[in-house]
């Protein structure tokens, strides 16, 4: 739709533009949105569940003009001024200019589902949820941010607020700015989960309020004047809201689920499991190296450097979804709530066993790894490699480990493919201390609750919902969480550690109160993740096409690697001497994302 441009005699402009996917009041909800005598507009880009709710009382004072829970924001922010977003409950990232005031003031949503970007051109303020819109600006100057390459290589993503450009900022989860006639900016964070405050209920009572805040949440997020349906994987989470969704109405779910050839890779005949249980309306989709041609596509849609593999299935499953349904709901979040990845079970072992693990020799795990040929005994080599990684890290306090065991790549081996520049550039900053400062400064008592806090905080908003969000509105596509209601949140950091993690078992509460829900085959399974099978791959079908991009002329050019280091590296990979399928996909994807965004 057009923007909404507003100029006044002190030479203040301001626009509004917005291009939507129509959700909720599809005839008159477009945007941007104004109040009664227009001073006030918005555009807004999320869904406000609670917005039916929080309009009865706004009906009191307001007049509305649209169905939309867009101008529920408005007038909420009318009448709590910043404080409007305590009181909202969903995912959003929103703008409102305010021509009484002459201010500005943008925000995200308390996890960060939804994003928000921002710049200063010449003195000129520009917002927006995609980077790449600021590319439209004449004046915008390419200038990369060498830092941000550091740290993306490291956790595969680029860490709040910086971004690949110099002069980009995104704004952090559960933030708002304030941006005023004067060009003064105010930015404070409004929310935040405690750890430390611990519930009384019993653990039968706390299963009845999981039950029932999980239900809420779910029934909340069916709300759509479109149709909706489920993304599948066969996991204990959107299982669970595969089910609750069935019991929540009396049509067939609609069921999407993606796989792979590789059976240790692919969930389907778990996610067939629950179809059949749920007898939902089942759609599935193989991705094969074949696809790659899409990779580009990908590269753009995700504006910055993005190396989590799995963004190529979330995208293809996006893209089989949005032909069925425009709204589809997911199990995002259950394994942060309730301490579902390995590396909590890690984390819980390397606190008794540090000391005596720490005394078996590094380089004997690496000999007796290198010295297993490639085609034989691949489960004794996988094993190894479990260990290698698991041992790695013991000598380092519990907040390193923590995220070492996630990183793609070590500082160790960053250093051996840097080029000379980059080590000088990067010398003085230690990529681990952001993740280690947000643990040990965590507001909770326990280790695990420092890393379900770190998690929560970092690896599912810069990470997780990253690759959700844009997968799926690549594809026209909303999709909704309803692990990340932000009241089931504040209600799981309550629960003790035991309850999450008991003994080995993973995600206890969540499996005893959803038992009666699930077959036993999948109650009982493991944590399996959306895996792509990169290692293999990379030995096969992609192994050539991985060398003329990342080993380029153009590539090398750019100066970040020692070429020779770097081709070290990926035969090293391919001759099966090492496993490097997740770092030389971080490889691939930043030389992608140059020939996307700076070659063309």
């Amino acid at each position: 739709h057009p923007p909404f441009i507003k100029g006044d005699k002190r030479g203040i402009n301001v626009g509004l533009g917005m291009r939507r996917l129509s959700i909720i009041d599809l005839e008159t909800g477009h945007q941007p949105v104004h109040n009664e005598d227009k001073s006030i507009w918005i555009v807004f880009n999320g869904e406000i569940y609670n917005f039916l709710e929080l309009k009865k009382n706004l009906q009191k004072k307001h007049k509305f003009y649209t169905k939309t829970d867009t101008e529920v924001i408005l007038h909420l922010y009318e009448d709590f001024g910043v404080d409007c977003v305590r009181y909202l409950r969903g995912m959003f990232a929103f703008a409102i200019w305010d021509d009484n005031k002459k201010q500005l003031f943008i925000a995200r949503d308390r996890i960060g589902q939804k994003p928000l970007y921002y710049t200063w051109i010449n003195g000129n303020f520009y917002f927006a949820s995609e980077i790449k819109s600021f590319l439209s600006v004449p004046e915008f100057k390419k200038d990369i941010n060498l830092k941000a390459i550091h740290y993306y290589l490291t956790y595969q993503y680029i860490p709040s607020p910086m971004t690949i450009w110099r002069n980009v900022f995104r704004l952090e989860p559960a933030n708002y700015m304030v941006v005023d006639k004067g060009a003064k900016i105010r930015k404070e964070r409004y929310w935040n989960i405690d750890f430390t405050k611990k519930t009384n209920l019993s653990f039968e009572e706390a299963k009845t309020k999981l039950k029932d805040l999980l239900k809420e949440s779910t029934k909340l997020r069916m709300i759509a004047d479109v149709p909706l349906g489920v993304f599948l994987s066969g996991g204990h989470d959107s299982s669970i809201i595969t089910g609750l969704m069935s019991e929540l109405t009396t049509e067939p779910v609609k069921t999407f689920s993606i796989g792979f050839k590789e059976d240790e890779f692919s969930e389907l005949k778990y996610a067939r499991i629950i179809a059949k249980r749920f007898n939902t309306r089942h759609h599935e989709f193989i991705v094969e190296p074949d696809y790659i041609d899409v990779l580009e596509d990908v590269v753009w849609y995700y504006d910055q450097p993005y190396a989590d593999s799995s963004a190529l299935p979330s995208y293809y499953v996006a893209k089989m979804t949005s032909e069925h349904v425009k709204v589809a709901l997911n199990g995002d979040a259950g394994d942060e709530n309730f301490a579902g990845y390995l590396r909590y079970k890690a984390l819980k072992v390397s606190q008794f066993t540090a000391l005596p693990l720490k005394l078996i020799p590094q380089n004997l795990i690496e000999y007796l790894m290198q010295k297993i040929p490639m085609n034989e005994s691949v489960d004794v080599k996988k094993n190894l490699r479990y260990l290698h990684r698991f041992l790695e890290p013991l000598k380092e306090p519990p907040s390193r480990r923590h995220l070492i065991w996630h990183a793609y790549f070590t500082n160790k081996l960053k250093n051996f493919i840097y080029s000379e520049k980059m080590k000088n550039e990067m010398r003085e900053d230690d990529v681990y201390l952001y993740l280690e400062n947000l643990f040990d400064g965590a507001p909770a008592a326990t280790t695990l609750d420092r890393a379900l806090y770190t998690d929560i905080s970092a690896y599912l908003p810069e990470n997780l919902m990253v690759k959700m969000d844009v997968a799926c509105m690549a594809n026209s596509l909303e999709a909704r969480s309803p692990f990340l209601d932000h009241n089931l949140i504040e209600f799981t950091s309550t629960l003790p550690d035991n309850w999450k993690l008991k003994g080995f078992r993973s995600k206890h509460i969540l499996k005893e109160t959803f038992k009666d829900y699930l077959p036993e085959e999948i109650i009982s399974r493991g944590k399996q993740g959306f895996g792509v099978p990169l290692g293999k791959w990379f030995r096969g079908e992609l192994k050539n096409y991985l060398k003329e991009v990342v080993l380029s002329s153009k590539a090398i050019k750019r100066g970040y690697f020692n070429s020779a280091n770097l081709k070290l590296l990926i035969d090293e990979h391919i001759e099966g001497r090492a496993d490097y399928g997740y770092c030389l996909w971080a490889l691939l994807m930043l030389e992608l994302w140059h020939r996307v965004f700076i070659d063309r």
